[in-house]
């Protein structure tokens, strides 16, 4: 399961929900870009620290961005931008989710729920 970074925001806040959500999942997964805006969140070296350290006790792998997912996202951009303001982030993470066949966990399907390719899973933190 591809996780957004919303999730995983969830988590280190310390929202039970989250926590046993993503816990208990056997393969966590992350796109280079919510590996990046995690980073971009963090507000000192402890919070890093601790990012990481989550990361890798969950042995979450972390997909790199390539060709695919790049022509994925282009062609995203292309069609829910102008009609949805799609953003750039948004948008290679679907295209990640996209190429990899794996669904997306998010708490904000409201930026993905027009790619009816995508199977999203809805996170509630509450």
């Amino acid at each position: 399961m591809l996780v957004d970074s919303d999730v995983i925001i969830w988590y280190m806040r310390g929202n039970i929900i989250a926590r046993n959500v993503l816990d208990n999942l056997d393969n966590l997964t992350i796109s280079a870009i919510t590996y990046m805006e995690l980073v971009q969140g963090m507000r000192n070296k402890t919070e890093l620290t601790a990012l990481e350290t989550t990361l890798i006790n969950w042995q979450a792998t972390v997909l790199l961005l390539n060709e695919n997912i790049s022509e994925i996202a282009i062609m995203l951009v292309k069609q829910f931008f102008l009609s949805h303001s799609l953003m750039l982030g948004d948008a290679l993470i679907a295209a990640t989710a996209l190429n990899s066949g794996l669904p997306l966990l998010t708490a904000n399907n409201k930026h993905y729920q027009m790619i009816n390719e995508l199977e999203l899973l809805i996170f509630r933190p509450n």
